[in-house]
């Protein structure tokens, strides 16, 4: 007696279900645009911490000469 195969499908992680639901909700434009907007906010993010880097250097640096 031959034992019935066995088929193995891979659970998707949340994201890819997140996603999966994002596609069937949302036009290829919305996706596009919020992919977007989260881009800028990592950007804008990102020069934040450079404008506070930058502002830390110059006080060390003006604090150091007087």
């Amino acid at each position: 007696m031959q034992a019935a195969p066995v088929r193995a499908t891979a659970i998707p992680s949340f994201t890819d279900a997140l996603r999966a639901v994002e596609s069937l909700l949302m036009s290829s434009g919305q996706r596009t645009a919020r992919r977007n907007a989260w881009t800028s906010v990592l950007e804008d993010r990102r020069r934040a911490k450079d404008r506070v880097e930058a502002q830390r250097v110059l006080e060390q640096t003006y604090t150091g000469r007087r």
